[in-house]
């Protein structure tokens, strides 16, 4: 029985990472301000070459990119101005403001605390004015810093399993998720927010691809190890977490036998000192995968939700149809998506919630989601404010395309209480919480299950952002009291885990504006 397989880790890794009324107040941890972690991963010694910045105007409806994906046969060999694109739309810096003690920067994804542990590199063939390579994406500059001359997309093919998205795709984008930038203030429930920040990032990437026409792949399953050591990571400080294969080519890429060599690149320490939180790289190192064969064994598979038939009567979706969509182009609502504030608490059409529910789960096309429309994720909304339903708790049928509700009534108050106690939950039009059983997942999937499913509900939640905004409206990401959601919902909900919360509605700043 190998690591990944005695699921008991993550098990062990969820529980002692809940939060509950009890834990919040016991909680000592403060924020050292003094030793914020960089924003960035810098190489001092590595020359940036900066990428064009023009914004391509694709005219695809965000609404649209969103809910669907290119066939992975299609063939698309983006250039440099495209992967600029890509790399803008999910970790570039869309806006900046100054204040006292420094500068803010406002990335293109939403991210827990704004602390962007996310980090991306480029592994390539020769594309149209970029040679093939391993590169850096340096946002600070928007530019990418070469790590590696040559084509080592074998590497990853290799490290995947032979993966065929991999094998045919002119550009891999790694994600690799810092520990110490996000643990400052998140400490070890860190682990937790690498899928879900990570998944928003990717919503971007994803939605980007398809208005650029180039099919695009998550791969979560890979030999961590040689991931890690192509692209030199200090795996006690860095990981890599998931990979995206971006356009098809016919030529595949060529087979590495050679050993990949260190290269020691200096990089600019994070703070003066880091706090280690072991939970969070054991969690890591249970969920890694050795060697191909159990990457080949790891994927597809995907355990099927079951439901328990409905109670009551349903309330089918009124999504806008393609004619009715918001035609806002992708690239122009990532530009202004933002995390709202505060909500005005006023009421959204059932329309515009049903176009968010509708577009936002139509399918991730990823290595652990098979066939495409497969989720991890159940649904449950919280209904404040939203014309024609009535106020109370649902859980979104998808293969029914309908609303069930499971209680009526008004839960303002008990919405905030699950939302951490933030106004936030109490005042936005609807909220929506992602619960999963864990069980057929960790059964499946092992550790590595628990990395899946969390990717997945970020993914989710990013849709709805985008979807959200696309609309006119606002989102924000927020943590929650563990159990006490679960017991909210219960029974429809008893024996699943709390994974991520979106909030949406009319931004109160925009709504007075």
């Amino acid at each position: 029985m190998t690591g990944n397989s005695d699921s008991q880790t993550a098990w062990a890794y969820h529980e002692a990472t809940k939060h509950s009324y009890a834990s919040i107040r016991a909680d000592r941890h403060f924020l050292d301000w003094e030793n914020r972690p960089l924003p960035f991963k810098i190489y001092p010694t590595v020359e940036p070459v900066r990428l064009p910045d023009e914004l391509r105007q694709t005219g695809v409806a965000a609404l649209s990119a969103i809910a669907s994906s290119l066939p992975a046969q299609t063939e698309a060999v983006p250039d440099l101005e495209a992967v600029a694109q890509l790399l803008y739309l999910s970790a570039g810096i869309t806006r900046r403001r100054k204040y006292a003690g420094g500068e803010i920067y406002f990335r293109a994804a939403a991210c827990t605390g704004a602390l962007s542990e996310v980090e991306l590199y480029l592994v390539n063939s020769d594309l149209a004015g970029l040679a093939a390579g391993v590169y850096h994406f340096a946002p600070a500059e928007f530019g990418i810093r070469q790590l590696r001359a040559g084509d080592y997309r074998g590497v990853l093919l290799e490290a995947t399993g032979g993966e065929p998205a991999i094998a045919h795709a002119p550009v891999i984008i790694v994600c690799t998720c810092t520990y110490w930038r996000n643990a400052w203030k998140y400490q070890a429930r860190t682990y937790r927010h690498f899928g879900w920040d990570n998944g928003t990032l990717l919503a971007n990437l994803l939605a980007g691809a398809t208005a650029l026409g180039l099919p695009a792949r998550v791969v979560c399953g890979f030999v961590d190890g040689n991931v890690n050591r192509l692209l030199d990571v200090d795996a006690q400080r860095e990981v890599a977490f998931s990979l995206v294969a971006i356009g098809h080519s016919d030529i595949a890429a060529p087979q590495t036998c050679e050993k990949i060599p260190s290269l020691g690149f200096e990089t600019v320490p994070l703070s003066q000192r880091e706090v280690d939180y072991p939970l969070m790289r054991e969690m890591h190192a249970a969920s890694s995968l050795e060697t191909g064969e159990e990457v080949r064994a790891w994927r597809g598979q995907t355990p099927a939700t079951e439901f328990p038939p409905p109670a009551g009567a349903l309330l089918p979706l009124r999504a806008f149809s393609d004619a009715e969509i918001a035609r806002s182009p992708a690239e122009q609502v990532i530009q202004r998506r933002g995390s709202t504030r505060k909500f005005a608490g006023s009421a959204i059409r059932f329309e515009e919630l049903s176009t968010m529910l509708d577009r936002a789960t139509r399918g991730v096309p990823a290595d652990f989601l098979e066939p495409l429309g497969t989720q991890l994720n159940d649904l449950y909304v919280i209904v404040h404010a939203v014309d024609g339903v009535p106020p109370g708790a649902y859980v979104f049928h998808r293969d029914r395309g309908a609303l069930e509700c499971l209680k009526e009534g008004d839960f303002r108050a008990e919405a905030g209480y699950l939302g951490l106690g933030q106004e936030l939950a109490a005042d936005s039009a609807a909220d929506v919480f992602f619960l999963a059983d864990l069980r057929p997942i960790l059964q499946r999937f092992g550790n590595r299950g628990y990395r899946a499913v969390q990717l997945e509900a970020g993914i989710l939640g990013g849709k709805l952002y985008l979807a959200a905004y696309a609309q006119g409206l606002g989102a924000t990401g927020l943590t929650f009291f563990d159990d006490d959601v679960v017991q909210f919902f219960t029974p429809h909900a008893e024996g699943k885990s709390a994974i991520f919360l979106v909030a949406v509605g009319h931004s109160a700043k925009h709504k007075n504006g």
